[in-house]
């Protein structure tokens, strides 16, 4: 579904030039949830902004489909890691949750509706009165992966969408994302710094390097599909491929 081909990008030019990403490849197929790991200022955000159409990228390119992204698809929606700059302060949480249904072929009705069940699955479903400022950080992040949510994309990119939230909350709306993702068929490509939400989400974890930055592999997890917050992580499987990722991690920033 989606395929990042060599991707690189600097920031720029000439002596003071920065080398954010040098090649990064990878894949995504239809319907997994990729989670992307890597050391403290490798690019992460900067290899998902590009591959949401957001960046220019100076090398290479991203497909959705085996079509070339040169600007955000209309099938993609972004969960940002700066949540408070994404939220339009003059519109109530419902109507920023609802403001890119506008777009889409729905009724004022069902557009409502729509704002209303995403809203509840991430635990808001009183708050589509207030205004995003008098809301706290970790409910505004909320705000903005109901935003995402609601849109139903067919691709989700997130950048650490749970680190304003607190421990519950973030296994709750881990546990949302993958029921989510069977329910409506979303794909989500996800960049996190937690190896063990890393782990416990995804389908593959995409370990990279230190900057410049290259993707040093890509590792499965063959962990049953459901998957519960306290079996899962005390099962020798998880604690064995959380270990490989950290392996990686650590050797690269050493």
């Amino acid at each position: 579904m989606l395929a990042v081909n060599g991707l690189g990008h600097r920031y720029g030019t000439g002596k003071n030039a920065h080398v954010a990403l040098e090649e990064v490849s990878f894949t995504v197929d239809s319907g997994e949830i990729v989670c992307v790991v890597g050391p403290s200022g490798c690019g992460k955000s900067t290899l998902l902004r590009a591959v949401s159409g957001l960046l220019r990228p100076t090398k290479g390119a991203s497909t959705l489909w085996d079509k070339e992204i040169t600007a955000v698809p209309e099938e993609l929606a972004v969960v940002f890691q700066d949540y408070s700059r994404s939220l339009l302060p003059w519109l109530r949480v419902a109507g920023n949750v609802e403001f890119p249904l506008r777009n889409q072929d729905l009724n004022r009705v069902d557009r409502k509706e729509r704002a209303a069940e995403a809203l509840a699955w991430v635990g808001l479903d009183g708050a589509g009165e207030k205004y995003p400022w008098q809301l706290s950080g970790g409910m505004q992040q909320r705000v903005a992966i109901a935003r995402a949510l609601a849109y139903r994309p067919t691709l989700m990119v997130m950048d650490e969408p749970f680190a304003s939230v607190d421990a519950q909350t973030r296994e709750d709306l881990e546990d949302l994302l993958r029921r989510v993702r069977t329910e409506h068929g979303m794909t989500v490509l996800l960049v996190t710094h937690d190896i063990d939400e890393s782990v416990y989400l995804s389908d593959r974890v995409v370990v990279l390097s230190s900057a410049p930055t290259t993707v040093l592999t890509t590792i499965k997890v063959d962990l049953p599909v459901e998957r519960n917050q306290i079996a899962t992580r005390e099962s020798e499987r998880f604690v064995h491929l959380r270990g490989e990722v950290a392996r990686l991690l650590r050797r690269s920033s050493d």
